[in-house]
């Protein structure tokens, strides 16, 4: 495959070389961060688990991964890839073989909540890949690492019920699990040893200060703040969730303190925004180097609805396609990993569309579809033929994914110095639409939950109307002073 001199199979070329090193590192997080969703029949079985108890873990596994996108695009721009990614492969691999030996319920609720860390990774190689490649092919670049990365969680659905029942006997399904555990663990060693954060000879622009984004006006300063909120709100909505009204996994006392831990940190993370940007508030932001904060804001909302949906839909699907086909887990897994399938040929042609067609109206036109999909998903019922709807699903899913490739197509030409925590922070946003869309499914049925997202989807359609298309170039400052001139066009 290649796109706009992009050759993947010049392996020659170090950046290709460092693009294929760093798709593997997401495939395998996303191995191990979904290997639990064709495995919950095993699961239910073994735990006499509730259907509330499976799908407070579905809502459980992506909660985490929003304050963890935050903080790793935070240390990835601090610290580099290079280290930040073998760190977090090997603790997956150490979290997941816990995971697999749990005993009871509370301890694959708990552990299952830490896994949710694993998909930071996404973050971490947004940042490597926009330093390897120029701004012509970086969207179709990042498209190959998300979409190639992202199919983890189909190969997931595929193998790990059959590995299973290969490995036999009631606790088959632990040994697939510690397989996966033990695969991060020493990839994280391998991506420690080849890994680099830049080409020969490139500067790695770190931010001047840690603890939020540098914003250039007292506007975007306030827009910053209010986007944060949203955060906060699922992961408040999750802890009610679990709490003694609902799944009763949380005590009165533990969910007061966790609202009140929550508060508190917002309180926090507030004052670390303010510190980081006080100097720019009081003195100003040379013309040059300003950017506005709506571009982060728009591929934010923009990543809910794509992502959000996404993680959401792969999580439910196994268990979705087996009870309204009345399918064994294998058969159900396998076709449930259509929609994830897509990621492949979905996630870089978006990237690559939106580097050769404009960003805005790539954008544009894939939300649309996303929308116009899940309306169709919401129909799906017993009487369909399976074929059908699995085709419908990966048509819906071509959208899903091409929308998320031409997402990650703009983040890197927003604030080269910031692409870590700008990537962090729109991730963020894909996991707390999936913490939103996973609480409605647990109060509604399917086709109210498909049409929820279709719903989501069109007013995210205007949402994306307010972007600016990228052009001409952004500014970065050299650690001597004198200003580089980064590419965006």
């Amino acid at each position: 495959m290649s796109g706009d001199g992009l050759n993947l199979l010049n392996f020659a070329d170090k950046k290709i070389r460092m693009l294929h090193v760093s798709w593997i590192a997401f495939f395998i997080t996303f191995v191990v961060w979904f290997n639990h969703a064709p495995l919950l029949a095993f699961m239910k079985e073994a735990f006499d688990l509730t259907s509330q108890q499976v799908k407070a873990l579905m809502i459980l596994n992506v909660a985490m991964t929003i304050p963890a996108r935050i903080l790793i695009g935070m240390l990835v721009d601090k610290f580099g890839p290079r280290i930040i990614y073998s760190g977090l492969l090997m603790a997956a691999g150490v979290v997941c073989t816990a995971f697999a030996l749990a005993q009871t319920y509370e301890q694959l609720a708990l552990l299952r909540f830490l896994m949710g860390f694993t998909g930071a990774g996404f973050v971490i190689g947004i940042r490597l890949v926009s330093e390897w490649f120029p701004a012509k092919t970086v969207g179709v670049a990042e498209g190959v690492y998300g979409g190639w990365g992202n199919f983890g969680s189909a190969a997931a659905a595929m193998l790990l019920p059959s590995l299973a029942l290969l490995i036999g006997g009631e606790d088959g399904w632990r040994y697939a699990l510690m397989c996966t555990g033990a695969v991060a663990f020493l990839y994280g060693i391998f991506f420690y040893k080849v890994a680099r954060n830049t080409p020969k000879g490139s500067t790695y622009f770190k931010p001047k200060k840690t603890g939020g984004l540098e914003v250039t006006s007292k506007r975007d300063f306030y827009f910053y703040l209010a986007m944060n909120i949203p955060m906060y709100i699922a992961l408040a909505v999750l802890t009610w969730k679990l709490g003694p009204e609902k799944i009763n996994l949380l005590s009165d006392f533990a969910s007061n303190a966790i609202y009140f831990g929550l508060a508190a940190l917002f309180v926090f993370q507030t004052s670390q925004i303010y510190k980081v940007n006080k100097e720019n508030l009081k003195n100003g932001v040379p013309e040059l180097q300003q950017y506005k904060f709506k571009q982060v804001a728009v591929l934010n909302w923009a990543y809910f609805v794509t992502f959000g949906s996404e993680l959401a839909v792969v999580s439910m699907l196994p268990l979705f396609f087996m009870e309204t086909f009345e399918l064994t887990a294998v058969t159900a897994g396998l076709l449930a990993s259509g929609f994830a399938f897509m990621n492949l040929v979905a996630r870089p042609g978006g990237g690559w569309l939106s580097d050769r067609f404009g960003r805005k109206k790539t954008l544009s036109i894939l939300i649309c579809g996303l929308a116009i999909g899940y309306m169709v998903l919401s129909q799906i019922d017993s009487a369909w033929l399976i074929p059908l709807a699995v085709v419908a699903t990966m048509c819906c899913s071509f959208f899903v994914q091409a929308g998320e490739g031409a997402v990650f197509a703009m983040v890197p030409l927003v604030q080269r110095r910031m692409t870590g925590q700008i990537a962090g922070m729109t991730g963020a946003y894909g996991n707390v639409g999936a913490v939103i869309f996973l609480t409605v499914l647990s109060f509604v049925d399917a086709s109210t939950f498909f049409m929820f997202i279709a719903g989501a989807a069109a007013v995210c359609f205007i949402f994306v109307q307010f972007l600016d298309e990228p052009s001409g170039h952004m500014t970065e400052v050299m650690e001597d002073g004198s200003v580089q001139l980064i590419e965006v066009t």
